[in-house]
């Protein structure tokens, strides 16, 4: 059996694993340790390479900025502030058809940029925008499909956990991927917007007869002080993490811990966070980053297997004698990533597809930066696709409302998945929206 033969079993292996419930990482793992034992015939061999792979895939500095990015998130959820920017942003919008749909956009896109996790946007918002939606006249199928839409946005908007997750494996400048997100992020959350403001004028069997009357987005009972209370501190953190990073003051590692530190401080300040909380999220930084550092160490282990298969250079030749150029390589990777989103993760997608994609796009001269984007948004439409549907599943479980089935809520997604995937082509379509910036 070849090696290329031996490559292409592993991935079918892998799929068939995941499918059938095996967690994402030993998948890799297991898969891999068989694969280099039958290329070299030495189980003492195969071992080896494994620990190799472990001690060197999280040794660099770069690793630092995973638990600190989350730390941030996770205390900005805990703190309030995305109920805050849902309220600023309602009363900002209050007479705008739509106007509550649109400000939970806006909401989602600014607490994107200071949290870089899509579930994390889907759980608060749920909570937040969805009951106040639906007391409007919102359909709730239409009020859970906002939220879902909006939340992936936050593994666009930087700094996004996805890019860096990218970074990592593709060995690009984070920095340079949290700016290219810039673009198609605000295009992306103008067009939502844009949307929303059309389906509610036209559809209304679809959307349900909205009144723009409500708490949140009565005129400002508490004056102009506690919107500026509520909405300082959202913006104080966003510039002080992106303006570092942008403004060359400190590169992303250094961003998240000034980003973490200045988290705890705003919440600690708002009187949202004790020791006790406090603990509890560092305890919950611990497990995110551990399963992330866990799915990384598998993905290198995955990566040096199907090196020594030859599988990439043999797909890299196979893909160039098709002739199929850029945007026919491009057709088709989207096309495969929309689909494994059906069954799998978004970081699953990735520790997949990246390490076999990468010699293709090199060897086509593809800016990886430009590629990064696209990748990501297409791995992000899968977040709103069914089976799977991450984002739909965590905005089920965080309502807990029966009277709002799955169906309904994944019918509520479906245009903003449409959305993306248009998005997507023009950013295909126009490199400038990504790397304008860059």
């Amino acid at each position: 059996m070849s090696g290329v033969e031996i490559g292409l079993i592993s991935l079918g292996g892998i799929l068939l694993l995941i499918y059938s419930g095996l967690h994402v990482a030993i998948t890799l793992a297991f898969v891999s340790f068989i694969g280099i034992w039958v290329l070299r015939g030495d189980a003492t061999q195969a071992a080896r390479v494994m620990s190799l792979a472990t001690r060197e895939s999280i040794s660099s500095y770069l690793f630092g900025v995973v638990p600190l990015f989350v730390l941030m998130g996770l205390v900005v959820a805990r703190a309030g502030l995305g109920r805050d920017t849902f309220e600023v942003a309602g009363r900002a919008l209050r007479r705008v058809t739509g106007g509550l749909g649109i400000a939970t956009v806006a909401a989602n896109a600014i607490f994107a940029a200071i949290t870089g996790i899509s579930i994390a946007s889907a759980a608060v918002f749920t909570k937040v925008a969805v009951p106040e939606m639906i007391r409007m006249g919102y359909a709730p199928r239409f009020a859970t499909g906002i939220v879902a839409g909006s939340s992936v946005l936050g593994m666009l908007l930087p700094p996004s956990l996805l890019l860096i997750l990218y970074g990592i494996l593709a060995e690009q400048s984070v920095g340079a991927l949290f700016i290219a997100g810039i673009g198609p992020g605000v295009l992306l959350s103008l067009v939502y917007c844009l949307a929303i403001w059309l389906l509610v004028h036209f559809w209304h069997s679809y959307t349900g007869n909205p009144h723009e009357a409500s708490e949140v987005t009565a005129a400002p009972a508490h004056g102009r002080f506690d919107t500026l209370n509520k909405l300082l501190p959202i913006l104080l953190l966003i510039v002080l993490v992106l303006g570092g990073i942008y403004g060359g003051f400190f590169p992303p590692t250094e961003a998240g811990a000034v980003g973490a530190f200045g988290a705890v401080l705003i919440a600690a300040a708002k009187r949202r966070l004790n020791a006790r909380t406090l603990w509890e999220v560092t305890l919950e930084t611990g497990h995110v980053t551990a399963a992330i550092c866990f799915l990384i160490i598998a993905a290198t282990m995955y990566s040096r297997m199907l090196a020594l298969s030859g599988l990439p250079a043999f797909l890299t030749e196979w893909v160039i004698a098709q002739n199929l150029g850029i945007y026919g390589f491009l057709a088709c990777f989207v096309l495969l990533l929309i689909l494994l989103g059906t069954i799998l993760d978004s970081s699953s997608i990735l520790l997949v597809t990246i390490p076999l994609a990468l010699p293709i796009a090199t060897s086509l001269g593809i800016d990886l930066i430009w590629f990064g984007l696209i990748t990501v948004i297409a791995v992000e439409i899968g977040l709103l696709t069914p089976p799977m549907g991450l984002s739909v599943f965590v905005i089920k479980s965080s309502l807990d409302d029966e009277r709002i089935p799955i169906g309904d809520i994944f019918a509520g997604t479906a245009p903003f998945a449409l959305i993306m995937l248009a998005v997507l082509i023009l950013c295909i379509a126009f490199p400038v929206i990504v790397t304008g910036l860059v």
